[in-house]
């Protein structure tokens, strides 16, 4: 049951509210995978790693709220529990302990390349049913994309 009434048709509420949630557990997922590396990096680069952990944190943090919301607004119920975060995220653990510089880069760069491959899918799907959800989508993607950069140049 929905409180809120949708302006889309069924068909197209199911794609973009699967977009939507999807998009909500990758970034929960993103920015506690990030701040569980910030916590832990340590090496010759630990201060420039760990502050650019944060940033990574801050905008999963806050494209999380706004994709929550746009599902809020067009009736579905967003779920960011930790149980469907780990049961349908695609990003991959997080060494446990201590993790070098070098390391947390390479995790971060792996995390946001997956994140990223999904936003460009949801993307796609939502062209059609509901151009509001992917221009929210194409944000916050260029602005993973930007993390991304930063981090792939760290590895050279």
């Amino acid at each position: 049951m929905s409180y809120i009434k949708s302006p889309l048709s069924e068909s197209d509420l199911k794609v973009v509210g699967d977009a939507l949630q999807g998009a909500l557990v990758d970034l929960v997922d993103l920015s506690l995978v990030a701040k569980q590396v910030h916590w832990n990096v340590v090496g010759p680069r630990f201060r420039s790693v760990h502050l650019q952990l944060d940033e990574v944190v801050t905008t999963a943090r806050q494209h999380s709220d706004t994709v929550a919301e746009r599902a809020s607004a067009i009736g579905v119920s967003p779920d960011g529990r930790a149980g469907t975060v780990a049961r349908s995220s695609a990003i991959g653990t997080v060494p446990e302990g201590w993790i070098k510089d070098t390391d947390a880069v390479k995790v971060l760069v792996d995390a946001l390349g997956v994140v990223i491959g999904r936003m460009r899918e949801r993307i796609a799907a939502t062209d059609d049913p509901d151009p509001i959800t992917q221009d929210i989508l194409i944000g916050l993607t260029a602005d993973l994309e930007k993390h991304a950069w930063m981090f792939q140049a760290e590895t050279v």
